[in-house]
């Protein structure tokens, strides 16, 4: 039996038994009597606890002979937390395998990005997770599989082949061995009116699970706020943007709702699905702990009338973390409407053009390479920014600096602040929404500085950082909260 870092045996069971759903996709409880594996929060009555086993990932369960629970369905929990708040190898590791890194260049292909070797990269997912990172893969295949046989009326052989197995064959054998049913069966229990309607190809409609309390306010009226023209829209209450994925592009439209954000998805090719779909969940946070991040933050006596009035504020991220850098650099010092104006012409001149026809998307926001291509005299801004961004644009382009869901954050920071015209405040915002990094703190903001001096929180980023180490490992959300204190649009949720 394996529990993960966080939970022993006693404290498992307690939360099966309360049905606790913040512990789903932390665990999975499997049930010897039965060989069935469920999360926490499963409605039906809870087996004896000496009928219960646990393990810390679904891939385990399925290694150890437990198929999933029709009931509770815990392919469908939310991740788990850990692997956006650490940055060490397995939650690198974890944060690829679910950017299908696997199913695109193996094993191999894994380790490399790490810089680990094979058998180090499966020796410690093995240790934490209790399975290995094609186990791990497999596991997420499944789940893909799952989703389009439920939510599409594709063949079932484009849906293997879109899910990442190598045959029908594996495809069906998989299904029935996580589900015990098969793909037919599967399709066939699914509620009507589910099925993404004809006419639409490429076109999916899925629910993306979050652990509650989520406020969207801060999350969705941040996206909307910076939206770049063309690339990034608020359009009948949902954030729309175009994505650059893998094996092609597409669009996403996400909605908030009182207990899921609502997710439509046109691929130009469905193998890009279980990407965007991380991408997305990455963006909005929706992995992470509500509940254990206010009740830290709620320590401080300052802090606390702050989350106890919005509570589960997450941190909007980024679905491509190059271009969030770009942009970061082109809102040094400007206002929000002047970051979005130079984005906007970027991406009119150096942006790949796609049709949207629900909207007013245009482009995909430009790659590091074309950005690196674009002569420097034609950039409307001062020559120091203009020195900041093409060294930038080139170090992304060739690689010397390195942004993704795989990157040492303590690397990437000090390459960063190598760069000319890079300080704290734009390494700080990067580390924050591209890299992912929980603890990362904005001292210098001058919207930061503002709410602290008015809550009687010390004003000086010194001070301040100082008072901050209170808030570790969770100052990121903090900076949510004190930013929420301003009447700046990226605090409201769009009408």
């Amino acid at each position: 039996m394996q529990t993960g870092t966080h939970f022993d045996r006693e404290h498992c069971v307690r939360a099966v038994q309360s049905k606790d759903a913040r512990f789903d996709g932390w665990f999975f409880t499997a049930v010897l009597t039965t060989r069935i594996y469920c999360r926490p929060s499963c409605p039906v009555v809870p087996p004896k606890a000496e009928n219960m086993t646990f393990y810390p990932s679904a891939a385990a369960c399925q290694q150890a002979g437990f198929r999933a629970c029709k009931r509770c369905r815990p392919d469908t929990s939310p991740g788990s937390p850990e692997w956006n708040q650490r940055a060490d190898l397995v939650a690198r590791a974890m944060r690829l395998i679910a950017d299908g890194v696997v199913d695109r260049d193996g094993v191999p292909g894994l380790a490399a990005r790490l810089g680990y070797s094979t058998r180090q990269v499966e020796r410690q997912l093995l240790a934490e997770l209790g399975a290995g990172p094609l186990a791990l893969a497999r596991a997420q295949r499944a789940q893909t599989a799952r989703l389009l046989v439920e939510t599409t009326p594709l063949p079932m052989a484009e849906i293997a082949f879109a899910a990442g197995f190598s045959s029908i064959r594996t495809f069906n054998d998989t299904v029935r061995e996580v589900f015990a049913l098969s793909p037919s069966e599967l399709r066939a229990r699914a509620p009507k009116g589910r099925t993404t309607a004809p006419g639409t190809p490429g076109t999916l409609v899925l629910r993306l699970p979050f652990r509650a309390p989520l406020n969207p306010d801060n999350l969705f009226g941040h996206l909307a706020a910076t939206a770049v023209p063309g690339v990034e829209e608020w359009r009948d209450g949902a954030y729309r943007r175009t994505l650059r994925l893998p094996y092609g592009h597409g669009i996403v439209a996400l909605t908030p709702k009182p207990d899921h954000i609502a997710c439509r998805l046109t691929l130009s090719d469905l193998r890009d699905l279980t990407v965007a779909t991380s991408r997305c969940r990455r963006m909005l946070d929706l992995d992470a702990d509500p509940v254990a991040v206010d009740d830290h933050l709620r320590t401080d006596p300052l802090l606390a009338p702050l989350v106890d009035k919005a509570p589960g504020r997450r941190v909007p991220r980024t679905v491509d973390e190059a271009e969030f850098a770009v942009r970061a650099v082109l809102g040094q010092q400007v206002s929000t409407a002047a970051a979005r104006t130079h984005a906007a012409r970027l991406v009119t001149a150096h942006g790949k053009p796609l049709d949207d026809p629900e909207g007013g998307l245009t482009h995909l926001f430009p790659s590091p390479e074309a950005l690196a291509a674009v002569d420097p005299e034609t950039l409307a801004m001062p020559r120091t920014r203009r020195t900041t961004f093409t060294t930038l644009v080139r170090q992304l382009a060739d690689g010397t600096i390195h942004l993704g869901v795989d990157s040492d954050w303590a690397e990437a920071r000090a390459r960063l602040l190598e760069l000319p015209g890079f300080g704290p405040w734009t390494v700080d915002v990067i580390a924050m929404r591209a890299l992912g990094d929980p603890d990362a703190f904005l001292a210098t903001d001058l919207g930061i500085r503002r709410a602290a001096g008015e809550l009687g929180l010390p004003a000086t980023p010194a001070a301040l950082t100082a008072r901050a180490e209170a808030w570790r490992p969770w100052r990121a959300y903090a900076v949510q909260y004190l930013w929420a204190t301003d009447s700046h649009p990226i605090n409201f949720l769009p009408v």
